[in-house]
């Protein structure tokens, strides 16, 4: 048998992320509750781990978006492999809850490295 030494990129590694996403209040109950439940599940299904969930609560907008003055604010800190991130954008690109969605890279030292904007 032949010793293949792998790469970093061949080996399943999860990177940790941080997102933030602006509900639509008139979409959501209970301040988006049920949201993060239904994201907790989607990351798990991705393989990915949940590290925290939180609740940012209702802020007004400086400017409208959407037509609308105000979104409930939620962030979630995940732990997922990097190619299923576009996964995570496919689902939520065109739903009509989430107002805005952003996904940052996070690097060794926990800061944020790189940002994804939908």
């Amino acid at each position: 048998m032949e010793n293949v030494r792998k790469t970093k990129t061949e080996v399943d590694v999860l990177k940790k992320y941080d997102s933030v996403f602006i509900l639509d209040e008139h979409f959501v109950e209970d301040q988006g509750r049920q949201f993060s439940d239904e994201f907790l599940a989607l990351v798990k299904s991705l393989g990915g781990e949940m590290v925290n969930a939180v609740s940012m609560g209702r802020k007004q907008f400086t400017y409208e978006v959407r037509k609308k003055k105000a979104g409930a604010y939620w962030n979630f800190v995940f732990e997922i492999k990097p190619g299923k991130i576009s996964d995570i954008k496919e689902k939520y690109k065109l739903d009509e809850r989430i107002l805005r969605m952003r996904i940052y890279d996070y690097n060794i030292n926990g800061k944020k490295a790189g940002v994804e904007d939908v």
